[in-house]
């Protein structure tokens, strides 16, 4: 029997990379709306960059929502670049960035809908996520 789909999920996604542009990792934390931890996820991603890394960690962290909810994800991050691009604010002049967010926007069409908000990189869901790139850059990525 599957799971019932759940109402909110807070998507809690980091991206970096060692040199920028360098070999690149994401760390991602799926929780429901009551902050209990559904998944985890982290990975290494090849070369990129720092904001590239930070998108690719959005995508599959959408991607991976999917299998809880199509109602509503907000998504947490600490790179405002991503937010206000994903928001609109800030308009996008980077054409690797630029096919990035279309993959994000594709990503978010089975949801109703997906929120972005900023949060400083002192907030503990972005500390943890932090901590889950730097596990991947050691070998020991995340994948429960």
């Amino acid at each position: 029997m599957s799971q019932p789909y759940i109402d909110q999920l807070k998507l809690i996604t980091d991206g970096g990379c060692r040199g920028n542009p360098g070999p690149g990792a994401i760390g991602i934390i799926i929780f429901d709306g009551s902050n209990n931890e559904l998944r985890r996820y982290s990975a290494c991603i090849g070369h990129t960059t720092n904001n590239q890394a930070e998108y690719h960690a959005l995508i599959k962290g959408l991607d991976i929502c999917a299998s809880f909810t199509r109602k509503k994800v907000v998504c947490m991050l600490d790179s405002e670049l991503v937010v206000k691009q994903m928001t609109g604010i800030w308009r996008l002049h980077n054409n690797d960035l630029r096919a990035l967010f279309h993959e994000v926007k594709r990503n978010e069409e089975p949801f109703e809908e997906v929120v972005y908000q900023h949060v400083k990189r002192t907030h503990h869901f972005i500390q943890k996520a932090d901590r889950m790139v730097n596990e991947a850059f050691e070998g020991r990525t995340v994948e429960a």
